[in-house]
């Protein structure tokens, strides 16, 4: 019962301090934030973007 009471707590807090901050303060920091591919998959996927980018590229060249 006690685990419900300290989640219920910390749940709320943490809503209040959603609320209580700027809403210019929460957009900054959102914009601010790298996309999620890259925090879990490093520069796999920007290499392998650009890796499709030039294949196309020359297959358009050549035909």
């Amino acid at each position: 019962m006690a685990k419900s009471d300290e989640l219920v707590t910390y749940i709320t807090q943490r809503f209040v301090r959603y609320m209580e901050t700027p809403r210019d303060v929460r957009r900054s920091r959102k914009q601010s934030r790298e996309p999620w591919v890259y925090k879990w998959f490093g520069m796999l996927p920007l290499a392998l973007n650009m890796w499709i980018k030039s294949a196309r590229k020359g297959r358009k060249e050549r035909h």
